[in-house]
């Protein structure tokens, strides 16, 4: 199965890419028949896309869910860098985002509004190359630039391996003694490739099964 061919954006598709990986990969088909298939995660490519991914670094998603929460309330639902440019960081520090995340946040705008990055223009390009133009962006790590290309561009063979649930559910399923690190993780799904996104969506599920009691809330890369 080949990741061009498929959108993990489909309920039915992932479930074959998921499926595909349970049939060569023992701990997936173990853990699949456990707790079931993921439901798809994505997001609409451009520029609120990229403004809730600089949101959610390094925070837990309760309090990445407040921050957008907020940043929706104050903008009335309109998200654009038109909006964020002219609320400027008054805005931004208004709803408890850090000093460094707001001048990311207003970095982004200025590049988007003075033409100089398109969001939705980089689905043209291959991954690595997407990946390094979002990567020349303030503030953006290869994190962020990963989920971007897998959650709004539906590519299907992206691994975000400094995701810290990523890591966690990684070292659960193959029974490791302590988490891996992004590069172990890397290595580890080549194992997985072309369909390392639909890895990385079936490991969010496993990591979210485990923590519903919990309440633990991993954070995520830059």
């Amino acid at each position: 199965m080949r990741p061009e061919a498929l959108s993990l954006a489909l309920p039915s598709e992932l479930s074959r890419a998921v499926e595909a990986l349970a049939a060569r990969d023992a701990d997936i088909a173990r853990e699949l028949a456990r707790i079931g298939h993921p439901a798809p995660r994505t997001r609409p490519p451009g520029f609120a896309t990229l403004l809730d991914i600089i949101i959610a670094q390094q925070v837990s998603t309760r309090a990445a869910a407040t921050l957008r929460r907020r940043l929706n309330e104050r903008l009335s639902g309109r998200i654009d860098a038109e909006s964020v440019a002219a609320g400027g960081e008054t805005l931004l520090r208004s709803i408890g985002m850090s000093g460094r995340k707001a001048g990311y946040a207003l970095a982004l705008a200025e590049e988007v509004l003075a033409g100089r990055f398109d969001p939705e223009g980089i689905r043209a390009l291959g991954d690595d190359e997407a990946i390094a133009r979002i990567m020349a962006l303030r503030g953006f790590g290869r994190w962020s630039a990963e989920i971007y290309l897998l959650f709004a561009l539906d590519r299907g063979d992206v691994m975000p391996a400094d995701d810290l649930a990523l890591q966690e559910a990684a070292r659960r399923l193959r029974g490791l003694g302590e988490r891996p690190s992004a590069r172990t993780l890397r290595a580890i799904s080549e194992e997985w490739h072309p369909l390392r996104g639909a890895a990385a969506i079936f490991l969010w599920h496993l990591y979210g099964t485990a923590t519903l009691d919990t309440g633990d809330n991993a954070r995520k890369g830059g």
